[in-house]
């Protein structure tokens, strides 16, 4: 052991892949729980820029087995074209092991997914369209399609009946689209079956027998905790559990094999797609935010929503998650602002909260009550420990550890590889 959770502390894009990848020489296993290809994780290691949507970030980590665990929704074919796509730079894939419980992404999901957001119009979601959704939904429903059905085909030519028999009267009578053939789906999937079989594993099995043998485990979420099905902010979520609790029941491994549980937080805040976002601004400092930090979704292209750290939220994550640790990201980016605000509570009609509201129409009228940090000017990229940071730099930091209630054990100051500041160590717990 250890085994280590790691999850997006905000909205997503936090830099999860880089925090994943600075661990990643130094455990021995790295499992996606969540999820499908409706994210994305960039990873710069030297001059070579990798962004991953799929496959967990430690594939690009030698010596490390990366594990797509029963809690992800797979879309095969995006599945072989990242593994191909990697293969084709150099990339060790071999080691890839993919649950048989994990749930498959057919063609009818994606276009479910597409119509259904279309139709919602005004109170459209901001899915991605991928079909993560309509999976999970069927998953919930019991007419979903797992991997394991992939070698059977008598059985899985019964589950794409039973999933299509409702599914095409909806397209066809709400949707006005054409009905879906059950032999083409059925072929689709059948055809990925003779090269997927040799990834596929018993992972749950696989994964406690690596923790008895004294292996490391980390255990990497897809989106984040603002975007938990359960816990985020509802109905803007995701569809599946992206907080550490979602690492336990998406893995297989038992909630007593945790040992650190590590929350991934950037220096501002951004949001992709539709939802409340209290901190978000709308003028030149937003505009500051977007471009200087290349704020672009990875699996969309989608200009990120940008706005100030928010405190409130960064308590609420270490709350729900647990947290052991923060790894800041992007504090360069903040470099050159004369004022850096925080948001420290909400005003919603007069009312001060200093903890998330659970009552979503609160959330959505929230305005952040800020307070106001000095900025720097110095570069930082070249900063390797907290010392050789501007004093500003520092006070800024300390700030946002006590507001967030979490220590902070490691900072980025760029996107590449080495430039990170560790404070803590994040793989093996406190003494």
């Amino acid at each position: 052991m250890p085994a280590v959770v790691l999850v997006g502390a905000q909205w997503g894009d936090e830099g999860k892949g880089k925090a994943t990848d600075l661990l990643g020489d130094r455990v021995d296993y790295v499992v996606k729980f969540n999820g499908g290809n409706n994210a994305g994780h960039t990873v710069v290691i030297g001059d070579e820029k990798y962004a991953l949507h799929l496959l967990p970030s430690g594939i690009l980590s030698s010596g490390v087995t990366p594990v797509i665990a029963n809690g992800v929704v797979v879309d095969i074919d995006v599945l072989f074209e990242e593994l191909d796509a990697l293969d084709a730079r150099g990339v060790d894939t071999s080691r890839l092991l993919v649950s048989s419980g994990a749930h498959v992404i057919a063609s009818y999901h994606r276009t479910v997914d597409k119509v259904t957001e279309r139709f919602l119009g005004k109170r459209r979601i901001g899915t991605t369209g991928r079909g993560i959704g309509p999976a999970y939904a069927d998953k919930i429903n019991r007419v979903g399609i797992r991997v394991a059905d992939l070698f059977d085909p008598k059985i899985l030519r019964e589950k794409v009946e039973g999933a299509l028999d409702q599914k095409n009267h909806l397209l066809v009578k709400v949707y006005n689209r054409r009905a879906v053939e059950v032999d083409e789906v059925v072929d689709e999937l059948l055809a990925h079956a003779e090269r997927l079989q040799p990834m596929v594993a018993d992972t749950g099995l696989a994964l406690n027998r690596a923790l008895d043998a004294g292996d490391t485990v980390l255990f990497e979420g897809g989106q984040a905790t603002m975007l938990d099905v359960d816990h985020g902010t509802y109905p803007f979520v995701t569809s599946s559990n992206a907080t550490a609790g979602g690492a336990v029941t998406g893995s297989g491994v038992g909630p007593t094999r945790i040992d650190s549980i590590i929350g991934v937080i950037k220096a501002y805040t951004t949001r992709v797609g539709e939802g409340p976002f209290p901190t978000e601004l709308f003028d030149a400092n937003g505009e500051y935010l977007l471009k200087t930090g290349g704020e672009y979704g990875v699996t969309t292209g989608r200009a990120r929503r940008c706005g100030w750290y928010d405190a409130v939220i960064a308590r609420y994550s270490a709350r729900v998650n647990g947290l052991t640790d923060l790894v800041v990201t992007k504090l360069d980016v903040l470099t050159g602002l004369e004022k850096v605000p925080v948001c420290v509570a909400y005003d919603v009609d007069g009312t001060r909260y200093d903890e998330m509201p659970d009552d979503q129409s609160a959330f959505h009228h929230a305005t952040p009550i800020y307070e106001e940090f000095p900025g720097w000017w110095e570069d930082i990229s070249g900063c390797r420990t907290i010392e050789e940071l501007p004093a500003n730099a520092r006070s800024y930091l300390e700030a946002l550890e006590e507001l967030s209630g979490c220590r902070i054990s490691a900072v980025g100051v760029g996107p590449r590889r080495d430039e990170i500041i560790p404070i803590h160590d994040l793989v093996h717990p406190r003494a």
